[in-house]
């Protein structure tokens, strides 16, 4: 990792028409440069199957930005002379225009620049592309981005690993998870190594369970093929609520800012996680999922998810970490709450809810207190009540949406928000017993509501804090 960004760059975009680049890495490509956190020289290249002109594919990344950016950038022209696209697709037989097209983009930026790929495409697409990379000599000193999820199972976890490290050095794959870039996220680690109040009861003495919810209202209609092929489990599941299940549970590093040190806090906290027992599992599927276009009519894909996970560490030990997701539910939140313990003492039995600590991982997030306070008036009655922090508010804050920050990490080189090969093996052991025969089915639940109902014993006695 160095503290610099390199002098000049060029970014290869795979997939560079598709909905996850349009949506999230062109604009944060385009945030990049508006913060002035891009090289100095830089150069963009789509790759895909198509033929476009340059300025076809500049277009694209306009409308990109004006649907799902910032809106059209003053500046808008220069970007443009710096788009070029690479059409006639990528593999081991065929490279396509990519070679060519790349060479060109080297000799614009001037020097050496450093070369950044990033794979924005369908998890199959993986091991391929990563092939044709070595294949066509475009690995030499590149970094390349993989998306998540990476694998879809244990075994092919494995297929594709061994792939990437017969082509790549490790210091060359950055394996993305971008929940890690959310702000708010990267906040839960100055929330408790920074703050006695709350660090001090960071532990099973203190905490009687875990909350990571994130329970949406989207459809997946527009994305069908996809989903149907992977489910809410495999989605977010083993993906973004594993690994954020990871910061909440790992040991403070000795450096918080040493990659190294804080990527192995977080892969021990994984190697920590019981595998789960479908007993501990609740899938779902929305009423009508089936009559969505390029859905089976027989589908068993899972749109919601709740489970139950231990995390077998002197820490958590016999503390629930319960985790919930799924679409077409009743409102979208992504929170981590800790449910703290019942206070000993006089006023122990009174308290109507539990203390909560609450991290909102939206947007730039929020934080909240979840307490007990004497109710005005002449008794000595309880009510709760709730302290509440919005992150935005905070002086010369400024947040930077999570793509952006990623990618602006794989242009300094700083692995410690991206998922590792044994933190990723160690999540789909802990993952493996739903995908083996005693998987449950799922279970039917109407749109706009909390999920199936049988959900809420996996947060008893509690029950769920994100609600109505």
């Amino acid at each position: 990792m160095t503290d610099q960004l390199p002098e000049s760059v060029v970014v290869v975009l795979f997939g560079a028409t598709g909905d996850l680049s349009r949506r999230m890495v062109l604009p944060a490509l385009l945030e990049l440069h508006a913060r002035s956190l891009l090289p100095r020289e830089w150069v963009l290249v789509g790759a895909g199957r198509g033929h476009r002109s340059d300025e076809e594919f500049a277009a694209e990344v306009l409308a990109s930005a004006e649907e799902f950016g910032a809106g059209r950038p003053d500046d808008w022209d220069e970007i443009a002379g710096r788009l070029r696209f690479a059409g006639g697709g990528f593999s081991v037989d065929d490279p396509g225009e990519l070679p060519d097209v790349l060479a060109r983009a080297r000799e614009d930026v001037g020097g050496t620049p450093a070369v950044v790929h990033f794979l924005a495409v369908p998890p199959e697409a993986f091991e391929p592309t990563t092939r044709a990379l070595g294949q066509h000599g475009l690995t030499e000193g590149a970094r390349v981005v993989y998306e998540k999820p990476y694998g879809t199972s244990a075994d092919s976890f494995a297929a594709l690993e061994r792939t990437v490290q017969d082509v790549l050095d490790e210091d060359q794959v950055f394996r993305i998870d971008h929940f890690l870039g959310k702000e708010a996220v990267q906040n839960l680690y100055v929330l408790r190594f920074a703050n006695e109040l709350v660090g001090g009861m960071w532990s099973r003495e203190h905490v009687a369970q875990v909350q990571i919810d994130v329970p949406e209202t989207l459809d997946v209609a527009d994305r069908a093929d996809f989903y149907d092929a992977t489910g809410a489990a495999l989605d977010m599941l083993v993906t973004h609520l594993f690994q954020v299940a990871a910061q909440v549970a790992m040991e403070p590093p000795a450096d918080l800012r040493d990659a190294d040190q804080l990527l192995a806090a977080r892969e021990d906290a994984i190697a920590h996680f019981r595998p789960i027992d479908p007993d501990d599992v609740v899938l779902g599927q929305f009423t009508g999922y089936r009559d969505i276009d390029g859905v089976a009519d027989d589908s068993r894909t899972d749109t919601f998810v709740a489970a139950r996970l231990w995390v077998d560490n002197e820490r958590w030990r016999g503390v629930p970490f319960v985790m919930r997701t799924g679409k077409r539910m009743a409102a979208s939140a992504q929170q981590v709450t800790l449910v703290l313990r019942s206070p000993s003492g006089p006023l122990s039995e009174e308290a109507e809810e539990p203390n909560t600590i609450r991290v909102s991982l939206t947007g730039a997030g929020s934080l909240a207190f979840g307490v007990t306070v004497k109710t005005p008036g002449p008794d000595l009655g309880l009510s709760a009540a709730a302290a509440r922090l919005e992150l935005d508010d905070v002086e010369e804050g400024d947040s930077i949406a999570p793509y952006a920050s990623l990618l602006h990490d794989v242009l300094l080189g700083d692995r410690s928000l991206f998922t590792t090969a044994s933190g990723l093996a160690a999540a789909f052991d802990a993952f493996a017993p739903l995908q083996g025969e005693d998987r449950p089915d799922p279970l039917p639940y109407e749109p706009g509501s909390w999920g199936p109902a049988e959900a809420d014993r996996l947060a008893a006695p509690h029950g769920w804090v994100v609600r109505d």
